[in-house]
């Protein structure tokens, strides 16, 4: 089998891992840069092109696109689709996860626990919405952020309408959260394949910070999950339409809640504080499931 794994740098770990797992079975991978990938969009024979070489006999694409290219990412892996080929997450699903507002939403639909969101766009409205989330403190989200980026923590009513108005004021999109503070800046990482929670992580900020994760110096230790943990983080996975996904869930008086489901999840923390061969793992879905024509969706969504 042949594997094309789109991703920006060869030297990135879990790029790395990917390629490893896939030739430790025998099969064939090549990590392609996806902003050097070029299409020919015709309704004969659609195309895409790699440094002058046509890419027209793979079997399967993993998707590791970052937040900062999901637009042109996902028009690559929608081409493959086109093609016939089989794609690990598909370019509807990873666009679906990357809107953190239309996400929240299509999982709220489906019942799955979340915090208390609110989302508005006048000003005028920003004392009735942090009411709505339950007051100060709040958590206000870029919708446009990854990785911790753009997330405050607002402690008092009147910092959160400050916070709020000058994001407003900047024309930015934003959450505003209820603050859940009995998870004591901790989150649990859970890390589906197939329909099934494989690997699960606890991820703890650092002291001082609420943002538990690892790029901002969070830590992260083994947990066994609930499971209507697992249930409710295979659940997310599926609403999304990912056959890989990171769901970040935290424990709330409440019950269970989703944070966010990540479709292109890093394999390091979770394969170091689990020991256990994630990468080998999804090549072995891909082996299982990849077969041509099998994308659901055929670059229609």
């Amino acid at each position: 089998m042949k594997i094309a794994i789109l991703s920006r740098k060869k030297t990135l770990y879990s790029t790395q891992r990917l390629v490893e797992a896939a030739q430790q079975r025998g099969h064939e991978a090549q990590v392609i840069d996806t902003l050097r990938c070029y299409m020919n969009i015709a309704s004969h024979k659609s195309e895409i092109h790699y440094r002058g070489q046509n890419l027209e006999d793979f079997d399967a694409v993993i998707p590791r696109i970052g937040a900062s290219i999901t637009f042109y990412g996902t028009a690559v892996v929608r081409q493959f689709e086109m093609m016939g080929v089989f794609t690990l997450n598909e370019s509807v699903a990873i666009a679906r996860s990357r809107d953190k507002l239309r996400s929240l939403q299509l999982l709220s639909r489906k019942g799955i626990g979340l915090p208390v969101s609110g989302f508005a766009h006048s000003p005028d409205d920003i004392e009735d919405l942090i009411k709505m989330v339950g007051g100060a403190p709040v958590v206000i989200k870029l919708l446009e952020g990854t990785q911790g980026i753009g997330v405050v923590l607002a402690e008092t009513h009147q910092a959160a309408e400050s916070v709020i108005e000058a994001f407003m004021g900047l024309k930015a999109n934003i959450l505003v959260q209820e603050y859940i503070k009995e998870a004591g800046g901790a989150d649990i990482r859970c890390f589906v394949v197939g329909d099934k929670v494989v690997a699960a992580m606890q991820r703890k900020a650092k002291a001082g910070e609420f943002r538990s994760n690892l790029h901002r110096g969070g830590t992260a230790s083994l947990i066994k999950i609930t499971p209507e943990e697992r249930s409710t983080a295979v659940r997310a996975a599926a609403v999304m339409g990912l056959n890989v996904a990171g769901v970040d869930i935290l424990r709330s008086n409440h019950g269970s809640v989703v944070m966010e489901v990540n479709s292109s999840p890093g394999l390091e923390g979770i394969e170091k504080v689990t020991g256990k061969d994630i990468a080998g793992m999804i090549i072995d879905f891909i082996i299982k499931e990849a077969k041509p024509n099998k994308t659901r969706t055929r670059g229609q969504g």
